[in-house]
């Protein structure tokens, strides 16, 4: 784990309330892995750091992209180029892609996004097939939402990956949830991997197309300290308490009890 003085190279708003940072970490961007995080130290009157996901690493940098949803995110989304901020990481157990594996799908609900276009860039350099399903309320919520923030955009999609989105209003793709379109990119896939809201795994965990199959989520949950010293996201899984924060936030969906 590193603890650093992180310069923030470029701060923009992706879409209203929604931010997206690229910061200077060359420690941790040589060691993270998709589906770690670092914890950002923020206010001094929220006390405890907030943990996000690692977006993606481009050479030395890191992306986080977050939404505003407390005094936290609302302090950070103050920040401008130039400013530091107190980061250490990365952190966590995160997805395992399988050497085997040549056809991936992704989920997204949501943020959902954010540790997932790590995982697809990765999966992506090393030949695998990968589809994306990206589920939002509105086209307007969908993220990331220009070329410059993403690989996901028309024009710079590799010939191994392929996007879909499903909007609940139906304003952009598919109408509906995230969750209806699975069954339907299932042929000839070898593992799923998934973030997003309890509401969409507690789906996921009731599909039979899903049964005996690798599925592996990523927990979104409140954490204290990062490291696993405050026990303050313990969870119930098939092997006992685990904490989110040391033993996940990533865990194979028949392993957690949601």
């Amino acid at each position: 784990m590193n603890q650093l003085k992180s310069r923030i190279v470029s701060a923009v708003e992706a879409i209203k309330g929604v931010y997206l940072f690229r910061l200077e970490a060359p420690e941790i961007a040589r060691e993270a892995k998709p589906g770690q995080f670092v914890m950002v130290r923020c206010a001094k009157e929220t006390i405890l750091p907030r943990p996000f996901s690692v977006h993606a690493v481009n050479g030395k940098e890191i992306a986080l992209l977050f939404s505003v949803v407390g005094k936290g995110t609302g302090w950070l989304s103050l920040k401008k180029k130039g400013d530091t901020l107190d980061i250490f990481g990365p952190l966590g157990n995160g997805y395992t892609i399988n050497e085997s594996s040549k056809n991936l799908l992704l989920v997204a609900g949501g943020m959902g996004i954010a540790p997932l276009r790590f995982l697809a860039e990765v999966a992506a350099a090393q030949g695998k097939k990968v589809t994306i399903i990206m589920g939002a309320r509105s086209g307007e919520c969908l993220l990331p939402v220009t070329p410059s923030q993403s690989l996901f955009d028309k024009g710079m999609l590799p010939a191994n990956f392929q996007c879909i989105n499903a909007t609940e209003d139906g304003s952009e793709g598919f109408k509906g949830l995230a969750t209806q379109l699975i069954p339907h990119y299932l042929k000839g896939i070898d593992q799923i991997f998934a973030c997003g809201p309890v509401a969409m795994y507690k789906t996921m965990v009731k599909m039979p197309e899903l049964k005996g199959k690798d599925v592996q989520l990523s927990l979104e949950i409140m954490m204290g300290c990062g490291t696993g010293v405050c026990y303050g996201c313990s969870i119930r899984t098939r092997g006992g308490l685990k904490q989110v924060c040391k033993d996940g936030p990533v865990f194979g969906m028949g392993e957690v009890e949601l």
